[in-house]
């Protein structure tokens, strides 16, 4: 049992990688989506009077047989839609798995082109509300694949095969078989760029700390031991999160004992001044898509180093997020923008999430090279209500059976606690 639980969850929260992306110059200059009027009347569900917009579209079998029930192979076969960015699919249970296959083409909308084939990670039920928490109970969270970004886009093609199911197995131990219902495909628009996406990163905290090196980090760590300086942060307002998205009530938890540490899994060819756009892709198919109050991370990083504001609530605030399922209370997540399996983090990320770590661990009296207890609140590796003794500075996988954050990046987390405990005057 234990094997098989392992061999579907335990792959990654990882996604193929995306296509370069479309230079804003030449995206502005783009030809309009052939077809998009056709299409509109398809999409279930647009926001025309805000920035951004979310297309989501029934799958259906692609036998041409809709009255058959569950079927093993559901998609849409090549059509024009209305521009988007980001890409997933969602169906109606979050508690149902997908087992199987998702792969998506799409057509740049500059140039017409389409793509290979790319996987889209099915694994995604790790980033999750705790269960027993009034998010989780909403009565609006789906299942979902993760998203996956790939750039301007105006046509896609898409389709999703089931596992095989295991013959003479318990039912319980056969993962294959049928596909979860009501699939959808969301095509996500992130949006335009806030002032500042053009080329400098938006408006940042302005509490923040200017970079500190040699003795002015010595003076300062002097000062507020154990604490280290705070790190520049691109508020939400920088990125351009549209408030109105998300639920006006913050939860929060009782102090920051762990920061855990993902990938967003959304591929890793992007430049750094798209990152808001990214962000605010993830951001509108956690809570559009996905059915959460807001975005689950606490914090994001990108390729460059800079780091953005995630949940609403303060970011020096114990705010309760959505990033690992059964360990939300006390902790916070940090994701990397990117897909870490077999590629290597940048330095400055990695560099990033130590700052950050020093600062955010410090305000809690925490020390990044030391462990701590967590209880669960249940998921595939811990029962609920066992206490766990993790890393202060722990990979997703610490908490849940998943690859996530990547063979890669959980590497660099031994380099990431020593540094942020130097950032510490530890």
């Amino acid at each position: 049992m234990r094997g098989l639980i392992a061999s579907s969850i335990g792959v990654t929260c990882a996604a193929a990688l995306a296509l370069p992306l479309t230079p804003p110059a030449v995206a502005a200059a783009a030809r309009p989506a052939p077809g998009a009027e056709a299409a509109t009347t398809v999409a279930r569900a647009t926001e025309p009077d805000v920035p951004g917009s979310t297309q989501s579209l029934p799958l259906v079998p692609l036998d041409g047989d809709r009255t058959a029930g569950p079927t093993a192979e559901q998609g849409l076969p090549r059509r024009d839609v209305r521009r988007f960015s980001l890409v997933g699919v969602v169906w109606d249970n979050p508690d149902t798995e997908l087992h199987g296959r998702v792969q998506v083409r799409t057509r740049d909308a500059a140039t017409g082109t389409w793509s290979g084939w790319q996987d889209v990670e099915t694994h995604n039920h790790e980033h999750a509300p705790d269960p027993d928490t009034d998010e989780a109970a909403s009565g609006r969270v789906h299942g979902a694949t993760a998203p996956l970004w790939v750039g301007d886009s105006d046509g896609v093609e898409v389709r999703v095969s089931a596992e095989p199911e295991v013959t003479g197995a318990e039912p319980a131990d056969r993962p294959g078989g049928a596909l979860p219902p009501g699939m959808r495909l969301e095509l996500v628009d992130p949006g335009v760029a806030p002032a500042g996406e053009g080329g400098a990163v938006g408006e940042t905290d302005r509490h923040a700390d200017q970079q500190l090196t040699g003795r002015q980090l010595t003076d300062r760590q002097r000062a507020t031991p154990y604490i280290g300086p705070r790190p520049r942060i691109v508020t939400r307002r920088g990125w351009g999160a549209n408030e109105k998205l998300r639920e006006k009530k913050v939860r929060y938890t009782k102090k920051v004992k762990v920061a855990f540490v993902h990938h967003t899994g959304t591929g890793n060819k992007y430049w750094c001044k798209q990152a808001p756009s990214v962000i605010r892709g993830i951001y509108r198919y956690h809570v559009k898509s996905m059915g959460w109050r807001d975005v689950g991370y606490n914090f994001l990083v990108d390729r460059c180093g800079n780091i953005y504001e995630g949940r609403a609530g303060g970011v020096a605030k114990p705010v309760l997020g959505a990033h690992t399922l059964g360990f939300n209370s006390n902790s916070m997540g940090i994701a990397v923008l990117g897909t870490f399996e077999s590629k290597k983090p940048s330095g400055n990320a990695v560099k990033a999430i130590s700052r950050l770590a020093a600062w955010k661990l410090g305000l809690y009296g925490v020390n990044p090279r030391g462990k701590t207890y967590l209880k669960s609140g249940g998921g595939n590796l811990y029962r609920k209500g066992k206490k766990v003794r993790l890393n202060v500075i722990s990979g997703h996988r610490d908490g849940f059976d998943t690859a996530c954050p990547g063979r890669q990046l959980y590497r660099k987390l031994g380099s990431a606690r020593a540094t942020a405990a130097r950032y510490q005057g530890r």
